[in-house]
């Protein structure tokens, strides 16, 4: 029996949540922010992403609400028996805000290969909007 897992990631950003949130909750801006993504396209409620060895990966749009800075996918792909992950910028401050990332997976090692790579992508935010700048 295959088993379900959940990773999550957060990190604190010195800017403002709707700064923060016009990037993480641009559907078609993702690789501007998470490594190993060169390119995306936006049809509807889904996403087409290609990673940096030309794989191009398709997910399907559950929710976009700029009101409450929340984004929600799910990754199409064989090998994936459940996939959700969610991107949620809270603001903290005028000028501080959190940004978290959940993936939840079936198989559970799918979710820590996603899990891992969404870390990253958190981390990287940090050089997208540094501290102090």
């Amino acid at each position: 029996m295959q088993k379900r897992a959940t990773i999550r990631h957060e990190i604190e950003i010195a800017r403002p949540a709707d700064q923060v949130w016009a990037l993480v909750g641009a559907p078609a801006r993702i690789q501007e922010w998470f490594p190993g993504i060169t390119a995306s396209e936006v049809h509807g409620d889904e996403r087409f992403v290609t990673n940096a060895g030309g794989n191009r990966v398709r997910e399907r749009i559950l929710e976009l609400d700029d009101e409450r800075r929340r984004f929600q996918y799910e990754l199409l792909l064989p090998v994936c028996t459940f996939h959700r992950g969610t991107v949620e910028v809270r603001e903290l401050a005028k000028d501080r805000c959190c940004v978290l990332y959940t993936t939840e997976a079936e198989p559970a090692a799918l979710a820590l290969a996603i899990g891992g790579a969404a870390g990253a992508a958190l981390d990287g935010l940090t050089t997208v909007f540094p501290e102090g700048a």
